[in-house]
């Protein structure tokens, strides 16, 4: 049989009979399947594995514990052979070609009337791979398959409604880090690729915006310090107007949606208003950015723990150590008080500042200086949101320090190596 005689095609099997001739390990697999389809299995075979057993004693298939008759086929839509006797297997497809039921034929496929193809779901799509009789390179190709659908590689955007009866559509808001598009999980990269509406901040990885088919759409509503075109309350009231038509909608968001990014309002609005919402976790800029210029927020020997905040009145709270690190978020326009109110609390001015822009972009620059000169060094090179700006000793792990904030205890440690300017 060649690959050229194959028909593909999908059974419905819910609620039909269907026969499994054999009890063994492969006979087990194939019922499992079937079950999974909704048919009613019966299974004949003298012995039956254990789960076999179970499944027959729960009442979730039957099993005749004994040799096969012709007569097993009477009312079958479907038959598995799988006795691992090649003569039982082919007097049951032959049985099974004269009453014109399609039979797979475990012990021959070139002879099968039919093939089980490897089969994988993800999400509401079922991939069934043919290999030319071979399984093995059939649950390769099925395998390499499911994993670009499920890492967002492959389309898996619905062109057509699921059903008429589902009208309110979701709401999934997904931290895409910290702007590499690299960086997004496989799960958000997923649910982007199946989106019919992304609304889109300025922060996210917008490279994978350019992916998008066609007819998504792109809803814009980044905002910038001081500039919000699009209110918070607009923004949640554009999540859940688009779910209410139907339509998958993305929040695509920089960083992570529970890190200084309002994504708990947004989450806790759809739930409100009947929209089924979902989170997925991004990688937090607060931590990513920083260790793109090689700075660890913990590190054995100079910081067990760290804060993060937005601006200079949340400083006076945080431990004022250099072995607690600090890392301040949107803090440019305020960086001179923030550093002022640290230095107010105790915090010494010689302590380490990081100061990391646009981390993991080709135009990363990373500013390292001092509590006391690091205001000033900013202005003089003009140092721009988006920035993360770390305090605290740990900046002296990184490869871009000055020499004389290293030690011999850290000269050996090899972190990240980004592109960067230094200044």
């Amino acid at each position: 049989m060649a690959i050229q005689d194959i028909y593909p095609t999908a059974l419905r099997l819910l609620g039909r009979p269907v026969l499994v001739v054999g009890g063994g390990p492969v006979a087990q697999r194939r019922a499992k399947g079937l079950l999974d389809a909704g048919a009613k299995v019966t299974v004949v075979a003298p012995v039956a594995t254990e789960i076999l057993r179970s499944q027959a004693a729960s009442g979730l298939l039957s099993w005749e514990p004994r040799e096969y008759r012709t007569s097993d086929l009477d009312g079958v839509w479907f038959v598995q052979t799988a006795t691992g006797t090649s003569a039982v297997d082919t007097q049951v497809a032959a049985d099974a070609e004269a009453q014109r039921i399609w039979c797979v034929n475990a012990s021959d496929h070139e002879a099968s009337a039919a093939w089980t193809p490897a089969v994988a779901v993800v999400d509401d799509v079922k991939i069934a791979i043919n290999a030319g009789g071979d399984p093995r390179r059939a649950m390769a190709l099925r395998n390499a398959v499911a994993t670009a659908l499920e890492s967002g590689d492959l389309p898996l955007r619905r062109h057509r409604k699921a059903d008429s009866t589902r009208s309110i559509g979701s709401v999934a808001l997904v931290g895409g880090g910290p702007g590499d598009s690299g960086l997004i999980t496989v799960r958000g990269r997923r649910l982007l690729g199946q989106a019919d509406v992304v609304v889109a901040d300025r922060l996210g990885p917008r490279e994978l915006l350019k992916e998008l088919a066609p007819d998504v759409r792109v809803i814009e509503v980044g905002k910038t310090p001081g500039h919000h075109p699009v209110p918070q309350l607009e923004i949640n009231r554009i999540l859940v107007e688009e779910a209410l038509k139907g339509n998958r909608v993305v929040r695509l968001k920089g960083g992570d949606p529970y890190v200084l990014g309002r994504g708990g309002e947004e989450a806790e609005f759809c739930r409100q208003n009947g929209v089924e919402v979902e989170v997925v976790s991004g990688v937090t800029s607060a931590i990513s950015v920083p260790a793109a210029a090689g700075i660890p927020v913990t590190h054995r020997g100079l910081a067990k723990g760290f804060s993060v905040v937005t601006g200079h009145e949340e400083l006076s709270e945080v431990p004022a150590r250099p072995d607690h690190t600090v890392v301040l978020l949107m803090g440019v326009a305020q960086l001179r008080d923030s550093a002022a109110a640290l230095a107010g609390s105790g915090l010494p001015l010689d302590t380490p500042v990081g100061i990391v822009e646009n981390g993991y972009l080709p135009d990363q620059r990373v500013t390292i200086g001092t509590l006391g000169s690091i205001a000033d060094q900013a202005e003089a090179v003009g140092v721009a949101n988006p920035a993360v700006i770390v305090i605290g000793d740990v900046v002296r792990v990184s490869p871009f320090a000055p020499e004389q904030f290293k030690t011999a205890d850290y000269s050996t440690i090899t972190p990240n190596r980004p592109r960067v300017r230094i200044n």
